[in-house]
């Protein structure tokens, strides 16, 4: 356990997220000065929960107090960060254009960073970028007319991004802003539809996903409720022009036949397609894909699809609760191919266990030979709600492994594959501080993927576990949730209407 103690509630999760790349076998606790989190003292062992600072000695304070011990180390770490921070301000290279407010943590970062690799003896691969979307820099500077030679350099500066890591994302944001050129952010829109079922639960996962045999019966009830929701949201969006559909989950195609093509048939009735540039079905899981579930997205035109194994190692299958084997993969691409489905996207995952860079390569040979349009590779991140922490517990001598060589390599079996990075995330713990990234052929780019990660449109969440993502005038980004709970769903689809009424307004 590493306890952080600051002296006032300020950047926590940046201060949280930034300690815990560091050290990322670690629980990392946030507390503050005279004042309990969740137990009866607070982390220094005062036993005054729930008391504050006072407001008069809050302002004699720095702004930030950080103080931490790492397990097993005696040495306890101590930082003080100053309000002074003038000497940034007046510097225009490093903050063009921002607030007070933004200077300040980007100061704070930069100490913070500097003070952890220097106990650790660590650099990280995106330097002090502690957010989900690093891309979005880049976007933002190219949009503001800044070389690609300038970007570079105030990324180094100002976040101590590897040089391989500011490559890659300027690249990727040059390619996004050629793939999206003919988006229309302002007025248009994309489709999210969730089908919440799964043939079984995988080990990594923390999505809002359930096994299907659980809900056979209720599968029905489910697309009632989201065919209602589908009525109101097409309606409150008539006047928009709708440029991609993603249908994601779980896995949407543990849908009947009959049950895909009423929901297929039900948008295409409540939609316009008209300005569509893109439409995803994620079929996901090769033991739920059949020849007739793949004739029914043929006959309604889906452009695109994604056949995932996540690993081609069979091992690893088992292990993780996959459920299938890797000759399933292999079929499943090989009856799509046959079927006339000419963008067809694969997913794996890196960090997997027991999985090192042979393992991985194998995966990435076999993928070779299918020769798919796209190819995701996933840096494995381990989520609270995720039973592979547990995993991680019980079975501490299996490794869960990911490095610069293994994502290089990744990168350069998709590179002999005719593929380019076109997207790019990362994920709280994910593995060795690294990302996720897509690479695709030309023609080939994810365009959803590209939007949803870079929030430049508004996507519109349909089902449990949505989040609808509002994009209003000078970057003001709201949410409209769903619950994720299928019952509950179901039952209060007359609330979840409700709440997209209230928030669909500026």
């Amino acid at each position: 356990m590493i306890t952080v103690q600051l002296n006032r509630q300020n950047f926590e999760y940046d201060i949280h997220s930034l300690v815990k790349a560091f050290y990322p076998e670690q629980d990392v606790r946030i507390c503050y000065v005279g004042e309990a989190v969740s137990e009866k003292e607070d982390c220094a062992g005062n036993m005054d929960a729930g008391k504050e600072t006072p407001e008069s000695e809050a302002k004699e304070l720095p702004l930030l107090v950080i103080s931490f011990v790492p397990e097993d180390s005696g040495e306890k770490i101590c930082a003080e960060f100053e309000t002074d921070i003038t000497h940034v301000l007046s510097d225009e290279t490093f903050i063009p254009e921002g607030t007070e407010r933004k200077a300040v943590k980007n100061e704070l970062k930069r100490m913070l960073y500097r003070m952890l690799s220097l106990a650790t003896g660590e650099k990280l691969p995106w330097g002090n970028l502690t957010g989900i979307r690093p891309t979005k820099i880049p976007m933002n500077l190219l949009e503001k007319g800044w070389k690609n030679s300038e970007i570079a350099q105030y990324m180094r500066d100002t976040y101590f991004v590897s040089n391989e890591k500011t490559a890659l994302s300027i690249a990727i944001a040059n390619r996004e802003r050629h793939i999206l050129k003919d988006i229309n952010f302002q007025n248009g829109y994309s489709l999210y539809v969730g089908i919440p079922f799964c043939p079984s639960i995988c080990m990594y996962c923390s999505f809002s996903s359930s096994p299907l045999h659980l809900w056979k019966d209720k599968v029905d009830l489910y697309l009632d409720a989201l065919c209602r929701e589908i009525d109101y949201a097409a309606d409150a969006f008539a006047g928009r022009e709708l440029n991609t559909v993603y249908i994601g989950g779980g896995t949407p195609t543990t849908l009947e036949p009959y049950q895909m093509e009423r929901l297929l048939q039900k948008l295409e009735e409540r939609f316009c397609f008209a300005h569509l540039q893109e439409f995803t079905v994620e079929a996901g899981r090769p033991d739920s894909i059949t020849r007739e579930k793949l004739e029914v997205l043929r006959a309604h035109g889906i452009s695109r699809i994604s056949i995932n194994p996540q690993t081609m190692n069979q091992a690893t299958l088992d292990l993780i609760g996959r459920r299938h084997t890797v000759e399933e993969t292999v079929q499943a691409f090989a009856l799509a191919r046959e079927m006339g489905f000419d963008n067809i996207n694969m997913d794996l995952i890196v960090g997997l266990p027991g999985e090192e860079k042979p393992e991985v390569e194998h995966t990435m040979q076999e993928l070779a030979k299918l020769d798919p349009d796209s190819i995701t590779v996933h840096s494995l991140a381990v989520k609270r709600a995720a039973r592979l922490r547990l995993f991680k517990k019980e079975h501490k001598e299996m490794t869960m492994t990911n490095n610069r060589e293994i994502m290089d390599m990744t990168a350069a079996y998709a590179q002999k594959a005719g593929m380019a990075p076109y997207y790019l995330y990362r994920q709280k713990n994910m593995a060795g501080n690294f990302e996720n990234v897509g690479y695709a052929k030309e023609g080939k780019a994810g365009i959803y993927n590209i939007l949803i990660m870079e929030e430049l449109q508004s996507i519109l969440a349909l089902g449990a576990g949505a989040s609808t993502k509002m994009v209003w005038a000078q970057d003001r980004i709201e949410r409209i949730e769903n619950v994720k709970d299928i019952k509950n769903y179901i039952e209060r689809i007359n609330e979840m209407i409700e709440r997209k009424r209230a928030g669909l307004h500026e």
